[in-house]
């Protein structure tokens, strides 16, 4: 993952730059309009603050639907890049307007006094007097920008996000602090470029402040085409938890075995790599049944068999198709530490004074809207958290039962006890790899070779390949690759 830093780093700069001069060519404008218009830059800047409320992952995550229903790519850089450009404005056009609002009545008069034209006054006196508020809008933007482009990975859009988000999962704690310092460098970098330009603007050093930002920007926009010359021939979409980075890698390594170059696109949510294998932006990733029937389809639960097979024609109708089962089931699963509970049952009427965590779609799935309405589960609090931390959670107290992953390695390492669900309210959640539609065509030999791994995982060995990125500090591809030797 570290030996990705030059590539993710390149990607980060050019998404946060490019987003940066998005959003000041049009806000720079409009503040010089909203100025002059008091009552049209009330609306403007309404509406700039209005965008900075929603929150970061939020106004990007929303990008995904809007640009799937103009049939446009909704993963990978373009709903990153606009989220991000919105999210920019506010800064600058609120400084612009501020910083021409301060300009001396006096001055403006003068300028009049000798005759200049509206537009002679503009570019002569009043943005030349309005430029260090300016530029400390242009430097707020910098910074926010480059610190929110690291939420871009659950769009699909590389960047130092891979490090923070994937450490995160994996335990890698390195990768975390790598990527944060990265980020928080090159806004550092970025930032004293304009504070010289800014300065110099002023007297001598304009030239070094102006050419450093320019040559940043033209090194950092050709750097990462120069990385990533050779475009990957398959693309592997994967959620954000351990289990789907190491059946991504290992993926990864089947496609490589097969002679396809390979891509791995991380930390998607459920949603976003469904719609994004629907629509050709991916090729490939691990599903679960259960996941499809819930979120979906919307369908009652099933035994095993005849779920998968509700789901396979779903899928079929829909020209996806399913290349093999895995041969593990990976379910949701509710968890408390020690043994004084063994079955759902048990919470029953301890639930009201205990505290229930669950990673960020759970409580919002049928499923557990159905264990709540058949088991009469009532907890005092629901807490949605990242999977990495629900188990040191629940481990150390802080919430008293978790919805976990039941392949999950941690389940023996915290000695944590499954709640049998006697009433078999969750679905089956057999792990599929799903490909895009057409894909059998385009690459049959590559469909054979995914075809080869039909039942050759069993849980036993994805909760020790688990085990070993989340506790004992392997990578997700050391993993993959231990489990095929």
């Amino acid at each position: 993952m570290i030996d990705r830093l030059p590539m993710l780093l390149a990607a980060h700069a050019r998404l946060a730059l490019l987003a940066l001069l998005a959003a000041a060519l049009l806000a720079f404008p409009f503040g010089i309009l909203a100025h002059r218009r008091p009552r049209l830059g009330r609306l403007v800047v309404g509406f700039a603050s209005v965008v900075q409320t929603i929150p970061g992952l939020a106004l990007l995550a929303v990008m995904v639907p809007l640009l799937a229903l103009l049939e446009l790519p909704s993963i990978g850089v373009l709903p990153a890049f606009l989220g991000l450009t919105l999210y920019g404005l506010l800064p600058i056009l609120q400084n612009t307007v501020t910083g021409l609002a301060g300009v001396d009545r006096g001055v403006l008069r003068a300028a009049d006094g000798v005759g200049m034209t509206p537009s002679q006054r503009l570019w002569r006196v009043e943005l030349p007097l309005a430029l260090p508020v300016m530029m400390a809008g242009l430097r707020t933007a910098t910074v926010w920008t480059v610190g929110m482009a690291t939420l871009s990975t659950p769009v699909g859009a590389p960047s130092l996000g891979n490090l923070i988000f994937g450490g995160l999962q994996t335990r890698q704690y390195g990768a975390v602090l790598l990527g944060c310092i990265a980020s928080a460098a090159l806004a550092l970098f970025l930032d004293g470029c304009l504070r010289l330009a800014e300065g110099g603007a002023r007297g001598p050093r304009w030239r070094l402040g102006v050419g450093m930002f320019g040559v940043a920007l033209v090194a950092l926009a050709s750097i990462l085409p120069l990385l990533d010359s050779d475009a990957a021939q398959v693309r592997i979409g994967a959620k954000t938890f351990t289990e789907q980075y190491v059946l991504a890698a290992l993926l990864e390594s089947e496609m490589e075995v097969a002679g396809a170059q390979a891509e791995v696109v991380s930390s998607l949510g459920s949603t976003v790599v469904f719609d994004a294998l629907a629509g050709g932006e991916i090729d490939m990733y691990v599903e679960y049944t259960g996941t499809v029937l819930a979120t979906s389809m919307h369908e009652e639960v099933g035994e095993r068999a005849e779920v998968f097979a509700r789901v396979r024609d779903w899928l079929r109708a829909r020209d996806i198709e399913v290349a093999c089962r895995l041969g593990f089931e990976n379910t949701y699963a509710l968890m408390t530490r020690g043994d004084s509970m063994t079955r759902i049952e048990d919470l029953g009427a301890r639930a009201p004074r205990m505290s229930i965590g669950g990673d960020y779609e759970f409580f919002e799935r049928d499923e557990w809207r159905d264990l709540q309405r058949v088991y009469g589960l009532r907890f005092e609090e629901e807490r949605a958290m990242d999977p990495a931390l629900m188990y040191d959670a629940v481990a150390r107290g802080t919430v008293d039962v978790i919805a976990g992953y039941s392949t999950d390695g941690r389940i023996d390492a915290f000695d944590l006890t499954v709640l049998d669900d006697a009433r078999g309210v969750v679905p089956p959640y057999d792990a599929v790899v799903l490909v895009r539609p057409g894909f059998r065509e385009d690459h049959p030999r590559l469909f054979d070779a995914l075809a080869a791994l039909e039942g050759a995982i069993t849980p036993e060995a994805m909760r020790q390949m688990n085990r070993s990125v989340d506790q004992d500090g392997l990578s997700p591809p050391d993993a993959a690759r231990s489990w095929a030797r």
